[in-house]
């Protein structure tokens, strides 16, 4: 018997649907608050590496996914002109049977995964989130948004890197910048490109695309932050178009199609990470909204997965649901995660300000090696 009989999720995202997914195979009763008003996804597209691909694996999704995106085994360094540099293997830290990187579009990941949380049996309420949680020893009590109310065995706050669960538990933490800003574009993927690929330099600290899709890619371009909304709407394309002078080969074609504000996406490089534990009594936190990354190890996504297949094997596998529980799930997810929030911080501190004596392969590895592990 699993040590919760009922669990509300706040957040449909990635970490929130896992953990759903898996809870209610296991015969769990879970739903799932989602305060935007149906299945969408922000951002053009998502690197995943292998240790997420594992997890979707693991959550009977794998082919799915994979069918939908666009899987390669090798990263590739670029000069700004286009000149391949050095094409180095990729790490399959989710086993030799799976791909190195998965790069795939965020609104296809979600319409997945929203497909897997509704035949599983998890119930999800759009337009809703929690506006309080009550400690009831034994329960935890909620108001929602809507007005209504209900009593949980668990509430878990999977609800993102702004969190407003974290700010109800009283865990008072915010995302820190890291000085970087990138600008993201989804777009057509040139014929030759069946890759990542990276440029560090020219106008840029890095320019990269990933392809997701057989006809589909993201290109992104990092500088230096800028005020969100210092850039109009409309004049986002000459933006990112005057960036993408810099660069040749497949920036050639990228660029001649920077035309459209709606496919353009800017955002800061943030980080966030939440001291263990991440719970209050009977309320926790996964993923983003307990630690977020900027994705210069493309590992973000993959920690939220590894979050919810974590406590939902703990939650399955036990009879009660006690601080010991949730000591467990930090034993096995804490350190990993700052470890990687840590590395993704050093890298961005490392383009804003090169040191004679930085080792970005050793950090890499090091990180690679870890997550190639189960956690």
């Amino acid at each position: 018997m699993a040590a919760v009989g009922n669990v509300l999720i706040v957040g449909g995202g990635t970490a929130g649907s896992a953990l759903a997914i898996l809870l209610a195979r296991g015969g769990v009763a879970v739903d799932i608050a989602e305060i935007e008003p149906g299945v969408t996804a922000l951002g053009s597209g998502v690197t995943l590496q292998g240790n997420a691909l594992r997890v979707l694996r693991d959550l009977g999704v794998w082919e799915r996914v994979s069918a939908s995106g666009y899987a390669f085994d090798t990263l590739g360094l670029r000069a700004p002109d286009g000149r391949l540099l050095a094409e180095i293997p990729d790490a399959r830290t989710g086993g030799s049977d799976l791909p190195a990187t998965l790069g795939v579009n965020r609104p296809e990941l979600a319409a997945v995964l929203a497909d897997a949380v509704r035949d599983a049996g998890a119930a999800t309420r759009f337009g809703r989130t929690a506006d309080a949680i009550r400690d009831e020893g034994d329960r935890v009590g909620v108001r929602f948004s809507d007005g209504a109310a209900g009593t949980y065995d668990l509430v878990v706050g999977a609800d993102g890197i702004r969190s407003a669960v974290r700010g109800l538990m009283g865990i008072e933490v915010s995302p820190e910048p890291t000085g970087m800003g990138i600008w993201r574009i989804h777009t057509r993927r040139p014929e030759d490109v069946e890759r990542t690929d990276l440029v560090y330099g020219g106008p840029c600290f890095i320019a990269g695309y990933c392809p997701t899709g057989a006809g589909t890619m993201y290109a992104y371009l990092v500088e230096k932050a800028r005020p969100r909304e210092s850039i109009a709407d409309a004049d986002k394309p000459a933006h990112m178009r005057a960036l993408a002078e810099g660069y040749g080969g497949a920036w050639d074609e990228i660029r001649a199609d920077i035309t459209d504000p709606g496919r353009i996406n800017y955002t800061w490089f943030e980080s966030l990470l939440v001291d263990r534990p991440w719970n209050r009594g009977r309320a926790v936190l996964i993923g983003d909204a307990a630690h977020a990354c900027p994705p210069t190890l493309a590992q973000g996504a993959a920690q939220c997965l590894e979050d919810a297949a974590v406590l939902a094997e703990l939650l399955l596998a036990a009879d009660r649901l006690d601080q010991g529980l949730f000591d467990a799930f930090m034993d096995r997810r804490y350190g990993r995660a700052k470890a990687v929030v840590e590395a993704s911080v050093q890298l961005a501190r490392w383009q804003l300000a090169p040191a004679p004596d930085t080792d970005v392969p050793a950090l890499m590895g090091r990180i690679a090696a870890m997550v190639a592990e189960r956690p």
